[in-house]
């Protein structure tokens, strides 16, 4: 297969990153990377060419899930170290009053 032109030559988006459709998904190769498709324009060979792409909006869903779930593991492990710690502080307070018990 040859080289696409937008590996070897400047081009410019003549259509911005869409979401390939059920037919597209199985007939257009470069549709399986990510789904989303852009299409070009070469410059010196004055093809139009369609490249994978990624889609903004997706990108952007996934960057707001992983910080809710970077959010919620901090409130998760900051409620382990407190509870914890309580624990360590009540065997502490033990060990001291039964020493204090045994003098």
């Amino acid at each position: 297969m040859a080289t696409p032109c937008w590996q070897v030559e400047e081009f410019v988006v003549s259509a911005e990153c869409f979401q390939c459709n059920a037919f597209q998904l199985r007939s257009w190769p470069v549709c399986n990377p990510t789904g989303y498709v852009e299409k070009i324009n070469c410059g010196k060979s004055k093809k139009d060419e369609y490249k994978s792409c990624r889609s903004v909006a997706v990108e952007e869903g996934l960057f707001w899930k992983f910080e809710g779930t970077v959010l919620c593991l901090t409130v998760v492990f900051a409620l382990l170290v407190i509870l914890r710690q309580r624990a360590l502080d009540r065997r502490a307070s033990e060990k001291v009053r039964r020493q204090l018990e045994s003098v």
